[in-house]
């Protein structure tokens, strides 16, 4: 997202010192999401993008305690969960992400630094809640396009590499343990 790097920029200097994630969203049309077995659940399927983009932003991520909503059907994934997060730089932050909704209400991670406050969505960086900078609605096509050529083993403009990906995913994977353990999770620096 060029959107992005202009959110880098304008935190160059100050340090992020509280990260407010938000998947909330429908249950996607196809039979296999909710099935934990399959999918994993909102938060590795969904919600591991802004758990990447807050490990971009403010760093990495030493503990995680996560808790579940009460889930209506047995044996399906949670569809409500609230987690709290511990960065290594010293920030705060919380990711609440459900499947409980009609469509997708708002997908996104907002961060608190010194003088700045930044929302950054699939599509737009709102800066200090008066200037909005528009990504043109091209991320998502081109990361799509980019994911296809480099499977295709075509040159592509692939820019995480594979172990960032797998560092996140990790991540995921530990607020998952969290929230069914109900007990914090401390991550490997």
């Amino acid at each position: 997202m060029d959107i992005l790097e202009r959110a880098r920029d304008l935190l160059a200097d100050r340090p992020v010192r509280l990260a407010l994630g938000h998947w909330l969203d429908k249950v996607p049309p196809v039979g296999w999401w909710l099935k934990p077995e399959l999918s994993g659940g909102q938060v590795l399927e969904q919600a591991v993008h802004v758990l990447d983009l807050a490990r971009v932003l403010v760093g990495e991520v030493t503990m995680v305690h996560a808790v579940s909503a009460e889930n209506g059907v047995h044996g399906e994934v949670d569809r409500a969960t609230a987690t709290v997060l511990r960065f290594a730089t010293g920030a705060a932050g919380l990711l609440a992400a459900t499947s409980l909704l009609r469509h997708k209400h708002r997908v996104g991670l907002e961060v608190h630094a010194e003088g700045v406050a930044l929302d950054l969505s699939e599509t737009r960086l709102m800066i200090d809640g008066e200037t909005l900078v528009q990504d043109g609605g091209q991320a998502k096509v081109r990361v799509d396009r980019e994911f296809v050529d480099a499977v295709r083993g075509r040159r592509a403009d692939v820019r995480v590499p594979y172990r960032e990906a797998l560092r996140t995913h990790r991540l995921a994977h530990a607020v998952a343990r969290s929230a069914m353990e109900r007990t914090p999770v401390t991550l490997d620096g």
